[in-house]
């Protein structure tokens, strides 16, 4: 029988391509750590050869962000990530302790479901196919709809690559008729076994809630703080950097800028100077009603447009050569447009009379919106960091560095990715920034130390009804040191 109903097409494609994957994947699980990492470093190097293409055809297809910047995030997604997982041991046993007779062994997790939004499409299908495979799973993409053709090509070059490479090119799939019937057959096929989402709260929450175990991130809203002792026409240049980077798509970058009231003045002439324009009290409602819709979400007409696009479409004016659009922002919650993420350039503007309110405003913010995601500050001196950190619910603390590129390890340490846990006060199962080894299991062997009477040998003296612990001063510690050593050696 020959079906024509869409929805139904896409469900029996999401089954195909899973029994594809699962054959494909049991293959990868036979083979070493060599064949897997020359599967990884043929498609690293596939994505930069196309980063170029790929960026012009997601910019073309989406309408975001900035062409040469996705060159960027693209060569990032293939070799930036590349490099940082290459010398990783992720298959067969990862570590033996002798004295302890513990082993430690690498296993796949299996077929992956990987949904990839509209924002960073062909950079978060590289990255989510290199990390996937480094851990030797494979993957079936959910593609966002609005993101669909430039996905597909991208899996084309990685399917091409793992080919040259001698792999099993169904390691990486993509559902080529996305609807949401495929998405949500996807996420709950019985063969599939963990979620890798990256997207819009919703799908996120869908992630989680269909029973199988998923990776998930919440959105962003990370507010930046300009400390007393920064630089801050560094400072400023950096975050502006940030914000205007691909038009503000990735969910890391600086939502609000926060410094002391004394500050006020300077900060804003600096970011003045540097491009940013602070609206009036008349555009600031104006564009306030426009960059949400109804119902408090963001409105996907702002997504990855220029200060001037978004300017144009809420029918304010704004000077020429405008770089980021900047609102003075007296609250947080409904009714306070700017406290919410905004992936675009537009960033709300904050004072507070000192870092301890200051501190307090923004861990308020990140509460509304953001909860475990990023928090930046710019600053000279470490104890601030210190007080920070240990504050803030975010679970990156990006320092000194433009956040967008700091929160994806782009210009810091950070594992490099563009999936971003939020940690448990997110409502995310890692605060990690995510890769290989948060998509493997670890199988522990281990072999007896002790028998059970060793076990009985060491209670306390219970004679009396209540048992009595041993002080340290009763112990003979090198006599219970031999001791050990000895029960190990009979071992």
């Amino acid at each position: 029988m020959q079906l024509y109903d869409k929805d139904l097409l896409s469900v029996q494609e999401v089954r195909e391509l899973v029994e594809k994957a699962k054959t494909a994947q049991q293959e990868l699980a036979a083979g070493t750590q060599a064949d897997v990492d020359r599967i990884v470093k043929s498609v690293a190097q596939a994505g930069v050869r196309n980063a170029k293409r790929l960026a012009k055809l997601a910019h073309e297809e989406t309408g975001f962000g900035i062409e040469a910047d996705k060159v960027i995030k693209n060569v990032f997604a293939s070799d930036g990530v590349y490099q940082h997982i290459k010398d990783m041991k992720t298959i067969g046993e990862l570590e033996r302790d002798e004295e302890k007779k513990l082993r430690t062994i690498a296993v796949p997790v299996g077929v992956i479901a990987g949904l990839i939004p509209s924002t960073n499409p062909t950079s978060t299908a590289l990255y989510k196919a290199e990390i996937a495979i480094k851990a030797g799973n494979a993957i079936v993409f959910s593609p966002h709809p609005n993101a669909r053709n430039c996905i597909l090509e991208t899996v084309k070059v990685i399917r091409q690559a793992i080919a040259e490479a001698g792999g099993n090119e169904n390691l990486v799939n993509c559902i080529t008729i996305p609807t949401i019937q495929a998405t949500d057959n996807l996420m709950r096929h019985p063969d599939v076994s963990m979620i890798l989402a990256t997207g819009g709260s919703a799908m996120v929450r869908a992630a989680y809630s269909s029973g199988t175990p998923a990776i998930g991130v919440g959105p962003g809203n990370g507010p930046a703080y300009i400390e007393k002792t920064a630089d801050i026409k560094l400072a400023v240049k950096r975050i502006l950097d940030s914000k205007t980077f691909d038009n503000g798509t990735i969910c890391a970058s600086e939502q609000s800028v926060v410094c002391d009231d004394d500050m006020q003045a300077e900060v804003q002439a600096e970011m003045e100077r540097q491009g940013a324009y602070f609206l009036t009290p008349e555009q600031i409602k104006k564009l306030g009603s426009f960059i949400l819709r109804s119902n408090g979400t963001m409105n996907p007409m702002i997504v990855g447009k220029s200060a001037k696009v978004i300017a144009e479409l809420a029918d304010i004016e704004i000077p020429e050569g405008t770089r980021v659009l900047v609102a003075r922002e007296t609250g947080i919650g409904r009714g306070h447009p700017y406290s919410n993420e905004k992936l675009a350039p537009i960033l709300a503007f904050y004072t507070a009379p000192s870092y301890v309110e200051v501190c307090e405003l923004c861990a308020e913010i990140l509460h509304y919106e953001g909860a475990g995601h990023t928090f930046s500050m710019h600053t000279k001196d470490e104890n601030m960091v210190t007080y920070f950190a240990q504050r803030i619910p975010a679970s990156r603390i990006i320092v000194n560095t433009p956040s967008a590129l700091g929160g994806i390890g782009g210009t810091t340490g950070l594992q490099p990715a563009l999936t971003l846990g939020c940690g448990a006060v997110g409502g995310s199962a890692t605060s990690e920034n995510v890769g290989p080894k948060h998509l493997m299991n670890l199988r522990y062997v281990a072999e007896g130390l002790s028998e059970l009477e060793d076990i009985k040998g060491s209670l306390p003296d219970c004679s009396e009804g209540i048992c009595k612990t041993k002080s340290y001063d009763d112990i003979d510690i090198d006599a219970v040191v031999k001791e050990i050593i000895k029960r190990i050696q009979n071992s």
